[in-house]
């Protein structure tokens, strides 16, 4: 459980410094090359769910954060019981990249409204501003920052709807959190055989929903 501990805290510390340091730094949009045109810091934020969507207003938010909150209960469970049942290292590291990334991003709606003020195109936000946040407990805004557009290009003009427009590969804004949990997610699909066998080989096949 300590290795389990260390990942996820690690994770959690430096997504949360990193995005501390962008809301409190950046204005909205800003954007700043680091490796010539295929890697930006380029500050903006999330309202909702992932890559910018939104779910029905307030009350769509205040579900989603319910929902991020249950689901970061079930993955720690999981957690837990693996880890006591003698998982394999692959395993604890997976789920734990994933509960880092949840615990990351649920920070941020839950708290960011009440410790900032908005950010805007013309003001850096405020942490701890004399007139309030932005927003209200489980309302706040999730931090991006990692912007990789690695291939800027067109559609071919013969496409059909998308003929002639603009293409950029990787268009969406993410952060550590985003990253962790999707570097998480894929180890556990692309690598299945390798990370769940020491568990086949106690006898035990553990998923969260179907084994309680």
């Amino acid at each position: 459980m300590k290795k389990a501990t260390l990942i996820v805290c690690t994770i959690l510390i430096l997504d949360q410094v990193v995005k501390f340091w962008i809301k409190s730094t950046f204005y909205m949009g800003e954007s700043h090359a680091l490796l010539g045109q295929w890697f930006y810091l380029h500050f903006t934020e999330n309202e909702g769910m992932a890559f910018g969507m939104k779910l029905g207003g307030n009350y769509g938010k205040l579900l989603l954060s319910l929902f991020r909150i249950v689901a970061v209960i079930i993955i720690a469970w999981w957690l837990y019981k693996v880890t006591k049942k003698g998982a394999g290292t692959l395993l604890i590291v997976c789920i734990s990249l994933i509960l880092a990334g949840a615990l990351g991003n649920i920070f941020d709606s839950a708290f960011y409204g009440i410790i900032f003020n908005e950010s805007t195109y013309q003001q850096v936000a405020t942490f701890l501003p004399a007139t309030g946040g932005y927003g209200t407990f489980l309302h706040g805004k999730v931090v991006d920052m990692l912007y990789f557009p690695i291939i800027e290009s067109h559609y071919p003009s013969w496409m059909p709807l998308w003929g002639g427009e603009e293409f950029i590969f990787f268009r969406p804004v993410f952060n550590i959190a985003d990253s962790s949990i999707t570097t998480g997610v894929l180890i556990l699909i692309f690598f299945q055989k390798k990370v769940f066998t020491p568990l086949r080989e106690s006898g035990t096949t553990e998923n969260p929903i179907t084994n309680p």
